[in-house]
């Protein structure tokens, strides 16, 4: 009787198993598809010769406006990140370690461009800009801030901040959660103050977790496009980065080199995430 007990048990588990296996396989099935979709469409019908030389990547590359826009993008998406850890590291060590009157609504505020349609991000950005102060022109400069930063190159770096910072927040709150405070009490004990024993002892601690929420934040810059359309715009050799080249590719019908910095963006994405995974904080990602 135990025998069958046991059986039944085995081949329950079994079904189980290959059941989960299935339906989380078909969407990782669903991710290598679309890449092995793209490489395809980049090599078929051509030689070998034509693949190596006359590549769609290679021909891509050859474009002024598409070097411009990998260099901006470069450029724009590090800034955004540094500027999105600047943020994070204070706010998140102080959700996790502090619990204060607002702080589930600030929680809440800092999830909203998680939430919201990028979109509507840029949108907001660009209607923020319209109203004084942003507006008032600058003594010395003969110039606002509107001027300055709208549909400018400022203009791209903000609209990565703003969503990326985000993403940078909810991992450095997670790095200070799993960081024992019983340290940096015992710090304060010793007659550190707040801030020293935050930066000598919490912040050497958080330093996988920092490489984490970078990594992402330069990731997720690297994919914006909804704010970087509305708020910086898509104009060649001036606010063109990598995600609005695939966007202006298209309305010209160039599908291939729409294809090719695609492809360009794939590999930027998938060696940030190897960096993180094999250098940072697996446990903390969001």
């Amino acid at each position: 009787m135990k025998d069958i007990s046991t059986k039944r048990v085995g081949l329950t588990d079994s079904v189980f198993f290959l059941s989960m296996g299935i339906i989380g396989g078909s969407y990782v099935l669903l991710i290598l598809l679309l890449l092995v979709a793209d490489i395809a469409y980049m090599v078929q019908g051509a030689s070998w010769g034509e693949v190596v030389f006359e590549n769609p990547m290679v021909l891509a590359l050859a474009k002024p406006e598409i070097r411009y826009s990998i260099m901006l993008s470069l450029i724009s998406c590090t800034l955004s990140a540094i500027l999105s850890l600047l943020v994070a590291v204070p706010i998140g060590w102080l959700l996790s370690r502090f619990r204060f009157r607002g702080r589930n609504l600030l929680d809440a505020i800092l999830d909203i461009p998680i939430v919201l349609p990028p979109l509507v991000v840029g949108l907001s950005l660009l209607i923020l800009f319209q109203f004084w102060p942003l507006t008032a022109r600058l003594p010395f400069v003969g110039m606002s801030l509107n001027e300055f930063v709208v549909y400018q190159i400022p203009a791209v770096i903000l609209a990565q901040f703003a969503v990326a910072a985000a993403f940078a927040v909810r991992t450095m709150k997670a790095t200070f959660d799993e960081i024992n405070p019983r340290c940096e009490q015992v710090a304060l004990t010793l007659g550190c103050s707040r801030m020293q024993s935050f930066m000598r002892v919490t912040l050497p601690e958080a330093g996988r977790g920092m490489l984490t929420a970078f990594t992402l934040a330069w990731a997720r810059a690297l994919g914006e496009f909804g704010p970087l359309l509305i708020f910086a715009g898509a104009t060649r050799n001036k606010t063109e980065v990598l995600s609005t080249t695939v966007y202006l590719e298209l309305s010209i019908g160039d599908l291939e080199a729409a294809v090719a910095v695609s492809l360009i963006m794939v590999f930027a994405a998938v060696s940030v995430l190897l960096i993180t995974r094999v250098w940072g904080a697996r446990d903390v990602m969001v």
